[in-house]
C-alpha cells in the first residue's frame, strides 16, 4: 500500500499523492491545526464560539455534517470534541465525510499528538479504522451517538451515495490547483443538492472561481477573517432564489398518524403507555426484533416488543453459539458488500454491549474452502484494505486448525464468535423498551391511530404508529396479503462439553472458529441448562420447507459428516462425541427469501403506511440483524443510511412488491 502521509522534519503532514500539506504550521512553526479547524469550519458553521454564544445545533435531536475531504480527520475530531463539550448538544451527531485515499490509523493518532484533549477520540477512532474498501462505511462511536459515515472513493461518485440534507458543510480538500475535481462546479452543484435552505458552509478556500461557482449554486457567499497565516476564510448560506427540485429523504415517522392511547376497556389488559408518533410496536424478540428495538430506543423511541416465547432465545435466536464473518466472492458481489457492512455493525454492537471472552470474542474465523468455493477477488480488485477483512490463510493458521499445508483456506480477521442469546438480552435491556413475553398475536390491523396487535379473543394487545414485523417465518401468516415469500429453514447443531473429550483430543482442537461446510467452534460456554461450562459446537444442518424446529438423531450423523469434510483429522477422534447418548442438540427455525437477502423496511408505504418488516435473514441473522435494525431506524429518523443507498436498495422490502407488480 502506498504510504500516503510524509511527516516533514518540523512535524507538518504532507500528502505524497498531491504534493501538498494537510495543514500548515502557522507562525513560528507552531501547529495550529486544531485552532484552524475550530475557526474555519466549526465557527464558520455556527458550531463553535469562544464567547459563549448559542450554537446552531443546540436543542436539535440530531445534526448532520457533510465534509468533502476527511484527510487526517482533524475536523471530525474537533467536531466530536465540540459536541462532547456542549451541554446543549444534539442527541446524535452524524458526520459524513468523503475521502478517496484514507490514511492509516497510525497517522490519525499521530496527527493529534499536540492536542491531548483529542487523543482519546483519535484512539477510539483508530480502533474501528480498518477494512476501508471503496464504498460507504459506518463507524459507530460514543455508543452509537456519534456516527461517522466514511465514503471512500471519488468525490463525484460518493456524493451520489448521500440522500439526506446536511445541516453543515465543510468544504475541505487539497488546493484547487492540485485537486481541481474537489472544487469543480459539478462538485459544488452536488453539494448544493444535499443542502436545505439555511445550511451553512465553511471553507479555508476563498478563490474567486470557487466563490462564483457557489453563488451560481444558490449560496450567499461571504469572506471572513482567517486565522494567520491565512488572511481570509469562506462562509456561505444556502438560500437559492429558486425552489430546489431534488427531494431528499425525510423522517418517515413524521408522516404517520399519532397513535392515541388504548381505549379504557383495553388499557388494563394491554398494560400500555400513551403513544406518540415516535412509538413503535415490534413483533418478535429475537435477533431481528431486538436489534430494531435497540436501534429505535437509542434514538429516544418508546418501543413495545411482543413475543410468543417464554423468554430470551425461545426461537432461532436461542442458537447457543454462532459466527459473524464476511462473505467473499470473486466479483465482490452485492451479498459480499452487504455482509461486510453487517459484520462491521455487529462487531461494533458486540463491543458496546457484550462481555468479551464469555459472550463474544473478536477471534477471527478460518474458512476452509472445501471444493474450492468462495475465492477472493483477484489482483488489484482486492487491495490492502480488503486483506484487512479476508486473506489467504497462512501455513501457521492451517496448522493450528489441523489442516494440511496444501488446503485452500481463507482467514477472516474481522470476524467473531458470539452467543446470540446474550446479544438479544443486551439489546432488549436498552432503556425505552418494554418486552412482553408469552403474548400471542392473532392478527394485526391498521387503524386511524396507527397499528394494532390483536389477540385471539379480539382484544387489542398493544398499538403504536409504527409496526415492525420481526417474527421470522410467522410474519407470513400475520401478513397474508403482503408479498413476502418467506420459506422456513430448519437448522440443528450438535454440541457437547469439552471436559468429556479425551485430553489428547482436546489438544488437537483448533484455537479459532472454522467454517466453510458448517462451522466448528470450541471453548464457548454451553447454555445454562447444559451446565454452562466450555463446550464445542458443530453445525448446522439446512432443511428447507420444514416449519417445525424438532430435534432429530439423524442430524447428528449429518453434522459429523460435515466435520469429516471441514476438519478431516477430527472426524474419527470425535465420533464417540456424536453418539446419541452423549451428544447435545439444539434446533431452530430460520426463514429465507428467494434472492437470499432479507426484507427490511416498508413493504407498501403508500397503502400500508407505518408497516415495516425485518425478516428473511436465513443463516446470516447474526451478521445482518444489527445492520437491518439500524437501516430501519435511519429511515424512520431521516438519518444517513448505515450503508450505501445503492446497496440498501437490495435489502428494501419494497423490492418484493415491485417484483410482484412487474411479474
Amino acid at each position: 500500500m502506498t504510504h500516503l502521509v510524509e511527516w516533514l522534519p518540523d512535524g507538518t503532514p504532507r500528502s505524497t499523492l498531491f504534493d501538498d500539506v494537510y495543514r500548515s504550521r502557522g507562525f513560528h512553526g507552531m501547529d495550529r491545526g486544531l485552532l484552524q479547524a475550530r475557526h474555519v469550519f466549526l465557527q464558520g458553521c455556527g458550531l463553535w464560539s469562544s464567547d459563549g454564544a448559542s450554537l446552531d445545533w443546540q436543542g436539535r435531536r440530531q445534526w448532520h455534517v457533510l465534509e468533502t475531504g476527511f484527510g487526517l480527520g482533524l475536523s471530525f475530531l474537533a467536531t466530536w470534541h465540540a459536541w462532547q463539550q456542549d451541554p446543549q448538544r444534539p442527541e446524535r451527531l452524524f458526520f459524513t465525510s468523503i475521502e478517496a485515499w484514507p490514511v492509516s490509523a497510525q497517522d490519525i493518532t499521530r496527527s493529534v499528538a499536540a492536542w491531548p484533549e483529542l487523543q482519546p477520540l483519535a484512539d477510539a477512532l483508530a480502533l474501528v479504522w480498518r477494512g476501508l474498501l471503496p464504498g460507504v462505511h459506518r463507524l459507530a462511536l460514543e455508543g452509537g451517538r456519534v456516527q461517522l459515515t466514511l465514503c471512500v472513493g471519488p468525490v463525484d461518485k460518493m456524493l451520489r451515495e448521500i440522500d439526506v440534507a446536511a445541516d453543515s458543510v465543510f468544504l475541505d480538500g487539497f488546493s484547487p490547483e492540485v485537486n481541481p475535481d474537489m472544487w469543480s462546479l459539478h462538485t459544488l452543484k452536488a453539494v448544493a443538492r444535499l443542502c436545505r435552505t439555511g445550511t451553512r458552509v465553511a471553507s479555508w478556500c476563498v478563490q474567486r472561481g470557487v466563490r462564483e461557482d457557489l453563488t451560481q449554486c444558490g449560496f450567499a457567499v461571504m469572506r471572513a477573517d482567517g486565522l494567520p497565516p491565512k488572511s481570509h476564510r469562506l462562509t456561505a448560506v444556502f438560500n437559492p432564489a429558486w425552489t430546489p427540485r431534488t427531494k431528499l429523504r425525510t423522517p418517515l415517522w413524521e408522516a404517520a398518524p399519532a397513535a392515541e392511547p388504548l381505549s379504557q376497556e383495553n388499557h388494563a389488559r394491554a398494560g400500555t403507555r400513551s403513544y406518540n408518533k415516535r412509538a413503535a410496536l415490534v413483533l418478535g424478540a429475537g435477533l431481528s426484533g431486538s436489534a430494531v428495538a435497540c436501534s429505535l430506543a437509542r434514538r429516544g423511541w418508546q418501543v413495545t416488543v411482543l413475543d410468543a416465547g417464554s423468554g430470551v432465545g425461545a426461537g432461532a435466536s436461542g442458537l447457543p453459539a454462532g459466527l459473524t464473518a464476511p462473505h467473499v466472492s470473486p466479483d465482490d458481489s452485492v451479498l459480499s458488500r452487504i455482509t461486510r457492512a453487517g459484520v462491521r455493525a455487529t462487531l461494533q454492537r458486540c463491543a458496546e454491549l457484550l462481555q468479551p471472552g464469555t459472550d463474544w470474542a473478536f477471534s477471527g474465523v478460518l474458512e476452509h474452502r472445501v471444493e474450492g468455493k468462495r475465492a477472493l477477488p483477484a489482483g488489484d480488485a482486492w487491495p490492502a484494505q480488503g486483506h484487512e477483512w479476508s486473506t489467504h490463510a497462512t501455513p501457521d493458521q492451517l496448522e493450528r486448525a489441523g489442516l494440511p499445508r496444501q488446503a485452500q483456506a481463507l482467514w477472516h480477521a474481522m470476524a467473531a464468535w458470539l452467543r446470540p442469546r446474550q446479544l438479544v438480552a443486551a439489546q432488549l435491556s436498552t432503556p425505552g423498551i418494554e418486552v412482553r413475553w408469552a403474548t400471542h398475536v392473532d392478527t394485526v390491523r391498521h387503524s386511524p391511530q396507527g397499528w394494532q396487535a390483536v389477540g385471539s379473543d379480539g382484544q387489542v394487545l398493544a398499538e403504536a404508529g409504527q409496526l415492525i414485523m420481526a417474527g421470522g417465518f410467522h410474519t407470513r401468516a400475520l401478513l397474508p396479503d403482503v408479498p413476502l415469500p418467506l420459506n422456513p429453514l430448519r437448522g440443528q447443531i450438535s454440541m457437547g462439553p469439552l471436559d468429556t473429550l479425551p485430553q489428547a483430543l482436546r489438544t488437537q482442537l483448533p484455537d479459532m472458529p472454522v467454517n466453510g461446510h458448517g462451522s466448528f467452534i470450541c471453548s464457548v460456554p454451553l447454555p445454562p441448562e447444559h451446565g454452562g461450562g466450555p463446550g464445542w459446537y458443530l453445525g448446522s444442518t439446512f432443511e428447507r420447507a420444514c416449519p417445525q424446529a424438532v430435534l432429530r438423531d439423524e442430524d447428528h450423523a449429518a453434522n459429523h459428516a460435515r466435520l469429516a469434510t471441514l476438519l478431516p483429522k477430527l472426524s474419527e477422534p470425535m465420533r464417540p462425541a456424536f453418539a446419541p447418548d452423549s451428544v447435545l442438540a439444539w434446533a431452530g427455525l430460520r426463514c429465507t427469501l428467494p434472492d437470499r437477502l432479507p426484507a427490511v423496511g416498508p413493504v407498501q408505504p403508500d397503502t400500508l403506511p407505518g408497516l415495516q418488516v425485518c425478516a428473511g435473514m436465513g443463516a446470516r441473522g447474526i451478521s445482518l440483524s444489527v445492520l437491518s435494525g439500524e437501516l430501519i431506524a435511519a429511515q424512520l429518523e431521516g438519518e444517513p443510511l448505515p450503508l450505501a443507498p445503492s446497496l440498501a436498495a437490495h435489502l428494501m422490502a419494497q423490492r418484493l412488491s415491485q417484483a410482484k407488480r412487474s411479474a
